[in-house]
């Protein structure tokens, strides 16, 4: 998961009210329930301290907030009269709601609570071109098309075309623009869609490095209404563009975890590995954290860290951030430190699943929270 859609909390001074709302269960929330809930968070943010216009914009927020809005939750981070993010949840939260006032916007949840979503570049083709749609997080959008034309023209390409290799010309042609949209896009995976000839010369033709990221798929297609919402064959679909997400997520982190258990083994003096909260706040202190791994159940998420205004003050004592030229720290809870820190430096974090697959028994981070390293240390880890 890559944070920067966070960095906007991170660019203002706080204190922060932070709220995340449940809403999956929509037969058993009525409309004065909705607005029971809604007050009973910012309640829940007076008693802690916060001020009546941040109040007052958290509820505004939350009054638009439903079942029929958002299917499972929203998270809701405002600052001094001003709701600065709401993000969509893709897992309700444990508590509803779930409200706390605090130094930094406690964001710890949220990598929990919306994972990791990889973006998807699904390419509808056929043998005359192909349309790109871009699925992800922030929902579904067209991304361009590649066809013939009349007369022949894509944008800065043309169909030169002969009787006896159309196809494979154009299989040619779309898998060049299937590479460009991606760069342009930046989408994790790759998924081709349409007759099993036509998608298989476009997967042949796909550089390497894309070809590794790339799918396919029989079900939907690029003629009219072949995938329309709704239908059996859109219903297949998003299964399947579900399914590459999830096995793409799935290696993604277990690859880390075999890199992080490796690394964190002294290998001729170089440590590539970090754990505990301790060691991680030098890391972060030196911008050395490249993946940050969180388990939702660590103990080490709770403990208390000093943090300055800056996403590298962080430290174990009030005394070393004083040192470090921040007069003013303040305590926070060390998870929320170390993704402010991971955010600013465009470090990627994971969620390391509780209680089974990658827990402690399989070398997950001890406390819950770990870290591979940009660079490694030398002699020995930091602990």
């Amino acid at each position: 998961m890559r944070l920067g859609f966070l960095n906007p909390l991170f660019e203002r001074p706080g204190p922060w009210a932070t709220v995340y709302v449940d809403t999956s269960h929509p037969h058993q929330s009525s409309a004065e329930d909705h607005e029971r809930s809604a007050r009973e968070a910012c309640r829940r943010l007076e008693q802690q301290g916060a001020d009546a216009r941040t109040c007052r914009a958290v509820y505004d927020e939350l009054a638009t907030v439903t079942p029929a809005t958002e299917p499972v939750g929203r998270a809701v981070f405002a600052s001094r009269g001003e709701v600065v993010l709401d993000p969509s949840l893709t897992a309700p939260p444990q508590s509803a709601p779930k409200a706390c006032w605090s130094a930094l916007p406690h964001v710890g949840p949220l990598v929990e609570l919306t994972g990791d979503d990889p973006s998807c570049l699904v390419a509808y083709i056929s043998r005359t071109g192909a349309d790109f749609e871009l699925r992800g997080a922030h929902g579904d959008r067209a991304v361009g098309q590649a066809h013939r034309t009349a007369t022949a023209d894509w944008p800065e390409r043309r169909f030169q075309l002969r009787t006896e290799n159309t196809w494979e010309h154009n299989a040619g042609l779309i898998a060049d623009e299937l590479r460009t949209r991606q760069e342009q896009t930046q989408a994790d995976l790759v998924l081709l869609v349409g007759d099993a000839r036509e998608r298989h010369a476009v997967h042949e033709r796909l550089p390497e490095q894309l070809r590794g990221r790339a799918a396919e798929t029989a079900h939907g297609g690029r003629a009219a209404g072949s995938a329309s919402p709704g239908t059996h064959a859109a219903r297949l679909l998003d299964h399947d563009v579900d399914e590459v997400r999830a096995r793409h997520v799935h290696g993604h982190t277990e690859e880390a975890m075999e890199r992080f258990r490796a690394g964190r083994v002294p290998m001729e003096g170089r440590v590539t590995a970090a754990e505990g909260v301790p060691g991680l706040v030098d890391a972060a202190r030196e911008h050395r954290i490249g993946t940050l791994l969180i388990r939702p159940d660590g103990t080490d998420l709770y403990r208390d860290v000093w943090a300055g205004a800056e996403p590298d003050q962080v430290a174990m004592r009030r005394s070393d951030l004083q040192y470090l030229g921040d007069a003013r720290p303040v305590a926070v809870r060390a998870d929320d430190a170390l993704i402010r820190s991971a955010a600013a430096t465009g470090a990627e974090v994971l969620t390391v699943p509780p209680g089974g697959g990658a827990d402690d028994t399989n070398g997950a981070p001890v406390g819950g929270l770990g870290a591979l390293l940009r660079w490694p240390y030398e002699g020995g880890a930091a602990q």
